[in-house]
């Protein structure tokens, strides 16, 4: 006799055991953002961090060396790269190493495309930074929102993993529907990939801002007062790449009922988001460049 199905509840437990087992962030990666997040950081205590990981060592170098900055001259010193770079762009560096080492491989993606996936990924983070920009966020803060909007689905990947075949007919249905996905997750698993994404971010000890973007980018208005503007920036960008078929996390239906809601929450036009269109493709080109040396480590 075939085994009953599990019930919403027995999946819930079973998502929540994978996620607890994954492995924790390095010690280095929790030693970067514990002297990140202290208000007088400087790059010198952040380079007596990173000097003893050659691996990280190395991923700041080839970034502040890659394309992305196009310096003229290479830079060989870590601490005039982290100075270069910004306190903000190495710590995000670190975090979406940690992120990708542990949930960026091959066999993480079952009913997703890895390739669709992470380029919806990187248009998310881009159009989230120049969304920022445009709010006049200075250049130093624009760095968390990239890494807000490159990290903001990884709930999915647990869910595409365990559940292979009720997630795949979670993406039919939202096709068939031509509905949103975290409906058709509900309907088919008992919850959606913010509640896998919320636990994920509680496993690695994300601050609150990063939480919340991973469990609140399809609500925004539930977000917490301090992190609603970051929140619906992702949310916005998130449904930009949507819109525009750039990548696809399996999303191919936003509810565009609630475009005008977001512009407003975020206090721009649909004349401003549409005007970055360009700018968004170049950048993603460019940003291809640190997803690259992120994963440097798989």
């Amino acid at each position: 006799m075939p085994a009953p199905p599990l019930t919403n509840e027995q999946r819930f437990a079973l998502i929540h055991k994978y996620i607890e087992r994954m492995p924790s962030l390095s010690t280095t990666v929790t030693k970067v953002l514990e002297v990140c997040n202290r208000p007088n950081t400087s790059a010198n205590d952040l380079n007596r961090v990173i000097a003893l990981d050659p691996v990280l060592t190395g991923q700041v170098l080839k970034l502040i060396n890659s394309a992305y900055y196009s310096l003229p001259n290479q830079i060989n010193s870590l601490t005039r790269a982290i100075i270069m770079l910004g306190i903000n762009t190495v710590k995000n560096l670190a975090l979406s190493t940690a992120v990708l080492g542990t949930m960026g491989q091959k066999d993480s993606f079952r009913s997703l495309s890895m390739d669709a996936f992470w380029t919806h990924s990187l248009c998310v983070g881009v159009m989230a930074k120049a969304l920022a920009g445009l709010k006049g966020i200075p250049g130093m803060m624009q760095e968390e929102f990239f890494v807000a909007g490159l990290l903001h689905d990884v709930g999915k990947i647990p869910l595409n993993n365990c559940f292979a075949e009720e997630y795949r007919q979670a993406l039919e249905l939202a096709a068939i529907e031509q509905g949103p996905l975290t409906r058709a997750e509900e309907m088919l698993l008992g919850f959606n990939h913010g509640q896998s994404g919320k636990m994920i971010a509680e496993k690695w000890q994300l601050n609150l801002a990063l939480t919340e973007i991973l469990r609140f980018h399809h609500n925004p208005e539930k977000a917490s007062t301090d992190n609603r503007q970051l929140v619906g920036v992702v949310a916005l960008a998130n449904t930009y790449a949507n819109l525009f078929d750039i990548g696809s996390a399996g999303d191919r239906y936003p509810d565009l009922s609630r475009i005008n809601e977001l512009l407003r929450q975020v206090g721009l036009s649909w004349l401003e988001l549409s005007s970055l269109h360009l700018v968004v493709q170049q950048e993603i080109d460019k940003a291809r460049v640190f997803l690259q040396v992120a994963r440097e480590t798989l």
